[in-house]
């Protein structure tokens, strides 16, 4: 595990790779499409939560992805403070998260979205157990919702923007709130760890449980204490349980029993037909056909030669942690976390491109033209835009402390930073 605030890095693996940068007049032009096709008074922005400092920066969405400002996430924090430090077993799990999870730091912002109108940003606090809103305009915390347990993860929001779900990992719940107001709307239990959560177009939900993946525990041999790990999948609206994918069966009828079956960072195909995910230790992704239930397909990536085989080394059990769909569903963007780079991969004959180094990258998700995919870079604090067409990197843009989630989203055309106000 990291235990320090930036672990000395490695020497970036130079594969090689051209880097491409947009010119001046096509980022400009790219800029002003954007805001020609947002809402009238929004814009279209790109939000980066800054884990270990509890902000968000905001950057364009697409053109030279300039920063647009930056927002306080935890306004509360003294008081959210007070309230651990009265009481000893949130205490506990609030210094156990920040020895385990957040690699010796608190962790203040895992997940973010804004409202529809772009007057709000919903962000999960996993330090805090929390989901609040805050006001764009004003900073301050318009609702707060603690979650069930002592930490809350990963987040989806719905089709219509209208109700956001999160992981309450450590109860094994999913909670479902109302975007505007904070209220619950249903609730539905999961496999141990619930992770990542998506909405689906025809009316689901789809819960990715990881399992226990801040032990040492992580030979082979001790994979049962990992916990129950699988994909639960309910109603988006009435939040009764459909079906459960246990990725075990399915990993061993494909033949690699040798692969854990904790799912991370998953994309699906644009007719939501495929599934595509990470699962824990492994330097690739799967291809999972949703009508027949089976694993089709298995991609390795490069191994970094310079990154260790001792899984406890890997942070949170992820070799690689993040992967997007080019909207047209040519193309996977994958985050090669352990390996430190970043590359895009030809779904139709899983040849990966030019591998764009990149430090410790913890995410990925696609530009709002469609045109890239974007990666956290957790390790130097920036974030990497990469061509989805050349495989090559455009440009890098400085964030805050340690970047994790990166999320499209909409603000007033003329939004200011609170501060600057």
């Amino acid at each position: 595990m990291y235990v320090t605030k930036k672990a000395p890095r490695r020497r970036v693996w130079r594969a090689a790779t051209t880097t491409v940068m947009a010119t001046a007049l096509c980022a400009v032009f790219a800029v002003e499409m954007n805001e020609a096709s947002a809402s009238p008074g929004l814009q279209e922005i790109m939000l980066v939560g800054n884990n270990w400092e509890g902000t968000a920066d905001v950057i364009r969405s697409t053109g030279d992805f300039g920063k647009v400002g930056r927002i306080d996430l935890i306004p509360d924090k003294d008081e959210r403070l007070r309230e651990i430090q009265r009481d000893p077993l949130r205490l506990a799990f609030f210094y156990g998260i920040r020895a385990m999870v957040g690699e010796g730091h608190d962790q203040y912002v895992d997940d973010m979205y804004t409202t529809p109108d772009g007057t709000a940003i919903v962000v999960s606090r996993p330090s805090f157990a929390d989901v609040v809103s805050i006001d764009t305009a004003t900073g301050a915390v318009n609702w707060r919702f603690p979650v069930s347990g002592y930490r809350s993860d990963h987040m989806a929001v719905s089709p219509d923007g209208r109700r956001v779900a999160v992981s309450a990992s450590i109860s094994d719940t999913v909670h479902v709130l109302d975007i505007e107001t904070g209220a619950e709307l249903g609730s539905f239990a999961t496999g141990a760890k619930p992770h990542e959560n998506v909405f689906t177009a025809n009316g689901q939900i789809w819960n990715m449980a990881i399992g226990d993946v801040n032990t040492p525990l992580d030979s082979p041999a001790l994979d049962a204490t990992k916990g129950d790990r699988k994909i639960t999948v309910v109603d988006a609206e009435t939040y009764e349980l459909i079906k459960v994918i246990d990725m075990r069966e399915r990993l061993d009828a494909f033949g690699r029993a040798d692969l854990s079956d904790s799912v991370r960072p998953v994309a699906f195909s644009p007719d939501e037909s495929k599934l595509y995910f990470q699962v824990s230790f492994f330097n690739g992704f799967l291809e999972y056909d949703v009508a027949s239930d089976r694993i089709l397909r298995v991609k390795e990536l490069p191994k970094n030669p310079e990154t260790s085989e001792d899984r406890t080394t890997y942070v949170n059990d992820s070799r690689h942690h993040g992967m997007s769909m080019q909207p047209s569903g040519g193309k996977l963007c994958i985050a090669g976390t352990m390996d430190e780079y970043a590359t895009i991969v030809d779904i139709a004959t899983l040849r990966e491109g030019p591998l764009v180094p990149a430090a410790k990258p913890y995410w990925a998700t696609v530009s709002g033209d469609g045109k890239a995919c974007v990666i956290s870079e957790s390790n130097a604090d920036v974030v990497t835009a990469i061509d989805f067409a050349t495989g090559n990197k455009i440009t890098s843009i400085p964030v805050g402390d340690h970047p994790q989630r990166v999320r499209i989203g909409v603000l007033p055309a003329h939004w200011q930073s609170p501060s600057a106000r």
